[in-house]
């Protein structure tokens, strides 16, 4: 199994390449590929990284699993192909998005133009069985996301962290906020967000004004 990963992340997670552990997670991808139908397609496992060089992450959002249905997932979390209907949680970060910095709702569901720009669009768990969602949850992927999100927080500074509902919640222990800003609110999915626990967040412009307080670009949302 060959899998294509960006050369700054492969300089800074060449060591995690190595454990047993992550040839255990080969093996075990090896044979889920062969025998079920698995999404993302092989060659967009690691888009988020490669999408995404490490000298140019700015801003990360942590998601957990890729989208399990036909045509959805390409390797960065919220993310769907061109031309898919948007999944509940995607509409409404759109409708924040609308909300907080009236930018229209897109048309299209793919991500990648954030991502280009310097935001890691990174889920815990990297792939999943066709309609059986967590399918791939403890199998060692959460291990080696945990790993990125610790090399990000010691090698750099001043990221922006958007950690969006509990499970993303939980890698704040991952971060150093000495170096960091962490910004958190409820989960886009309507179960949080009808509960009043995602709108209104405007994680967008605030993320964009830190940007530049840091003197960075802002991103193009």
């Amino acid at each position: 199994m060959m899998f294509e990963i960006n050369e700054s992340w492969n300089n800074v997670l060449k060591d995690e390449f190595e454990k047993p552990y992550f040839n255990t997670l080969i093996d075990f991808l090896e044979e889920e590929y062969q025998e079920h139908t698995i999404f993302p397609p092989q060659k967009d496992v690691f888009n988020a990284l490669n999408f995404t060089s490490f000298d140019d992450v700015k801003v990360v959002i942590i998601g957990q699993d890729p989208y399990h249905d036909f045509n959805q997932a390409h390797g960065l979390c919220f993310s769907v192909n061109e031309g898919i209907p948007f999944p509940p949680s995607l509409i409404n970060i759109f409708k924040e998005l609308k909300e907080d910095i009236n930018k229209p709702i897109p048309t299209s569901g793919d991500l990648s133009h954030w991502a280009k720009q310097g935001v890691l669009l990174l889920n815990a768990t990297l792939t999943v069985r066709a309609h059986q969602a967590g399918s791939h949850q403890g199998k060692g992927w959460e291990k080696f996301t945990d790993e990125i999100i610790r090399q990000l927080s010691t090698r750099k500074e001043k990221l922006i962290f958007l950690l969006w509902g509990g499970f993303a919640k939980g890698k704040a222990k991952l971060i150093d906020r000495q170096k960091h800003i962490v910004l958190t609110s409820g989960h886009p999915s309507p179960l949080s967000a009808n509960r009043g626990y995602w709108f209104g967040n405007k994680h967008f412009s605030k993320t964009n004004q830190l940007l530049t307080d840091f003197g960075h670009v802002p991103i193009e949302w």
